[in-house]
């Protein structure tokens, strides 16, 4: 289900760039993952021949594709590295195919044909053909270059929301549009504009594509694409697919953000460092109760742990809990002497209080055993 592109999509990144080895680790960590497909870069790309060789020994099922202009000229390239497939990619917007390409729409599906067709006849044995812009095209022409693309003995069409337009409701029906008219493979690859690639890619995947693109912490061109540890994630968690291993989700993600340049947000979904810390006197009670009350999973199938603390935001039950697990106990009288001294350092340090701090404020108000 998931083409995993931080090797081509997340190598655009603005100041990203990765060496043999680092790319080498990447794709090595992918496969550990269990992503279906790893693209990785593109024809041309310097040492793509060393890279192809060396992933290729130990990827197993997961098929490697390298990603080629819609030119007959490229194919040949992309044909004789070690790799499963290409993924040809081609505009479908008429400004695209005006200013980019400087051709017409029968010249796109001359194209198409062309291409598709050369990397057929030179052995590939999987040919995907991505329709780029497709949230800005003509959708019944969108639709014709996609069957010219079947019917010129392409693998799988690639939808690609190249400007981050999509909505989810949008996306369903697009996917929905084009899953009646191939009886190829589908995918999209979502852009992050407007904040909803993840969204976009998981609601693609319900409306019946086969495949999403996605990329370690969403990276790539401008606000990226959908996230790579968010979609392993949900479709590990939440659907109870078993197709990924996602223990290694997040020291992947900490290699790709050294890597990159790019620091995690502490409270980014799966790979943030708080996202299972907790302060809040009401939710820090119930967690302490029932985990699952103010928790989407086990933070022990992502290799976390769960942080309670106590500060500013806690009340007597949440002072009450912590008093607990120290196996310390305080009276009535004392709770509230307590909750205000732990209420008044946090406000003074300007964060909740470390487990040394509050056994040190417990000592003074509260009784052992």
């Amino acid at each position: 289900m998931l083409i995993d592109t931080t090797l081509r999509e997340g190598a655009q990144l603005f100041g990203a760039y990765f060496s043999l080895d680092t790319r080498e680790a990447i794709a090595n960590a992918l496969i550990d993952l269990g992503v279906e497909e790893i693209e990785l870069g593109w024809v041309g790309q310097e040492d793509m021949d060393i890279l192809a060789r060396r992933v290729r020994a130990r990827a197993g099922r997961t098929r490697l594709s390298v990603w080629c202009p819609c030119r007959e000229s490229d194919v040949p390239r992309a044909a004789a590295l070690p790799v499963d497939g290409i993924n040809i990619g081609v505009p479908v917007s008429d400004a695209h195919i005006r200013k980019r390409l400087g051709i017409d729409r029968p010249g796109v599906l001359q194209r198409i044909a062309q291409t598709v067709l050369a990397a057929r006849m030179l052995g590939v044995g999987y040919v995907s053909v991505g329709l780029e812009d497709i949230s800005r095209a003509d959708l019944e022409f969108a639709r014709t270059a996609a069957l010219t693309a079947a019917g010129s003995g392409a693998s799988r069409v690639r939808l690609s929301d190249s400007l981050g337009q999509l909505t989810p409701r949008r996306t369903y029906d697009l996917v929905a549009r084009f899953r009646a008219a191939l009886s190829i493979d589908l995918a999209v690859h979502c852009h992050d504009d407007f904040g909803m690639a993840t969204a976009n890619a998981i609601t693609a995947l319900e409306a019946g594509a086969d495949y999403a693109d996605a990329s370690v912490l969403g990276i790539g061109e401008r606000s990226g694409i959908a996230a790579t540890e968010e979609l392993a994630a949900h479709l590990t968690l939440n659907t109870g697919t078993r197709r990924y291993r996602p223990g290694g989700l997040r020291e992947l993600c900490r290699f790709v953000s050294r890597a990159a340049g790019v620091p995690i947000p502490r409270t980014k979904a799966v790979a943030g460092e708080d996202i299972f810390a907790c302060e809040s006197g009401l939710h820090a009670h119930a967690l302490n109760k029932s985990p699952n009350l103010f928790e989407p999973y086990d933070p022990a199938s992502l290799g976390m742990d769960r942080r309670i603390a106590v500060g500013g935001k806690s009340g007597r039950k949440a002072v009450t809990d912590a008093l607990g697990h120290l196996d310390f106990h305080c009276t009535e009288q004392a709770l509230p002497v307590l909750v205000e001294a732990v209420r008044s350092l946090a406000r003074e340090q300007g964060r909740p209080l470390s487990s040394d701090e509050f056994a040190g404020l417990a000592a003074r108000f509260a009784e052992s055993g």
